[in-house]
């Protein structure tokens, strides 16, 4: 599982999460995108490069473990925030 910050400086989380789900070698690794934008075209685009959950920061610990915990036991669907 990756926990991917979406602002990063050179390539961005959003590349990064589509250039890994695009690898056959890598595809199936979830990613959480981590953002502090929590705008709704924000997790759309979470969506459309292939993150499997979304979580807008300031992020409690407690719901990092929950969305850990959920993709590693339930799958890669992408949850409802």
């Amino acid at each position: 599982l990756i926990l991917m910050d979406v602002a990063m400086p050179g390539i961005d989380g959003w590349e990064a999460t589509r250039q890994l789900k695009a690898d056959p070698a890598t595809a199936s690794i979830p990613v959480v995108a981590l953002t502090a934008h929590a705008m709704t075209e924000d997790r759309r685009r979470a969506e459309e490069v292939g993150c499997d959950g979304y979580l807008s920061k300031p992020i409690e610990p407690r719901r990092v473990v929950e969305e850990v915990r959920r993709l590693l036991e339930h799958g890669t669907v992408l949850s409802p925030e």
